[in-house]
């Protein structure tokens, strides 16, 4: 009776590939964007290392995800000292880590800067500002350890470039979270870890607000795909600090982008990525487009004039737009 050595099933050999290949930690993992670069992640064969705070939204996402090569740590970034316990815990894994993507966001609460103390600028910049600095102090060194070369991606969010009205104050958070991404990616060359920051110019379609979003707005998947594009080492890959998210280069065969042509869309929008606040708000009727001159769906008269105050903002040439957008805040729709 010949004897025949057993063959290990596609999934073992699955999970042996998986195991063999450095992961990514996704920074915000049970955010609407995190989820959506933890799916691309996984979709790839990439380990993931998941992190946040919410500890039955990370029991969620394993159950989602069963057959994965996924591990969840409960952690913040939020300071130093949750910088570098988070790095403790990291090592503890002992699994080797070649890249991190940071999809971390604050709240975003409504109201003019005029309207509000310094303190209300100051909280914007604590939730939206500060932890990506702690996180890159602790796991920047973390990526370079061992002689090992690394990419660490923040995603970036909205009114960057101009006003947005009514929400000033993030802004001027995500206009500072660029220079920090632009400073980070000098800084970081001495360590040999590459930093960048994808900048989201739209509205992302999350598991949060997909029932009202506009067919026009790239998928979470999608902006995690880009994501995670910066991060693979196949290609030929963007030199700047602050990259687009329609000039990420998408890796041939590495995915599955079905959903990029409503990526491709919207390359020069923007509220914040991972803050359902916008998003969620609006009520579209059916039948209700989202392109421009069409109607926007139902929204609080505000919320209406601030969102196309901001598109007229996007689309006019520079000197066309109005010095004083905000005084026009109370126009009916």
């Amino acid at each position: 009776m010949t004897a025949f050595a057993a063959r290990p099933s596609a999934r073992a050999m699955a999970q042996n590939r998986r195991i063999a290949r450095a992961a990514v930690v996704v920074l915000g993992a049970t955010g609407g964007v995190g989820r959506g670069v933890v799916q691309a992640a996984l979709a790839t064969g990439r380990p993931v290392i998941a992190v946040a705070r919410d500890k039955a939204g990370l029991q969620c996402l394993r159950g989602k995800f069963p057959e994965a090569d996924l591990s969840i740590v409960s952690g913040s970034v939020s300071s130093d000292g949750d910088g570098e316990r988070l790095v403790r815990a990291l090592r503890k894994l002992g699994r080797p880590i070649d890249g991190v993507i940071a999809a971390v966001c604050g709240s975003a609460p409504r109201g003019r800067l005029l309207d509000h103390p310094a303190a209300f600028l100051r909280q914007t910049l604590d939730d939206d500002l500060l932890p990506h600095l702690a996180a890159a102090r602790h796991l920047l060194p973390l990526l370079s350890e061992g002689g090992r070369t690394g990419t660490y991606v923040l995603i970036g969010g909205p009114g960057a470039d101009r006003p947005w009205a009514g929400y000033g104050h993030r802004s001027i958070a995500t206009a500072a979270l660029r220079m920090l991404a632009r400073v980070l990616h000098e800084e970081a060359r001495t360590l040999g870890v590459r930093v960048q920051l994808l900048a989201i110019d739209s509205p992302v379609s999350t598991e949060l607000n997909r029932a009202h979003a506009c067919e026009q707005w790239p998928s979470a998947l999608a902006v995690g795909q880009r994501a995670l594009a910066l991060v693979e080492p196949q290609g030929v890959q963007p030199g700047e600090a602050v990259v687009p998210y329609s000039k990420v280069p998408v890796v041939e065969g590495l995915f599955d982008v079905a959903d990029a042509p409503l990526a491709d869309v919207a390359a020069d929008v923007t509220p914040d990525v991972d803050s359902p606040s916008v998003a969620s708000t609006i009520q579209q009727e059916p039948g209700n487009g989202c392109s421009p001159g069409s109607a926007l769906g139902l929204l609080p008269s505000r919320c209406l004039q601030d969102a196309r105050t901001l598109l007229r903002n996007l689309i006019a040439p520079p000197n066309d737009i109005a010095p004083h957008n905000n005084n026009n805040l109370e126009d009916s729709p």
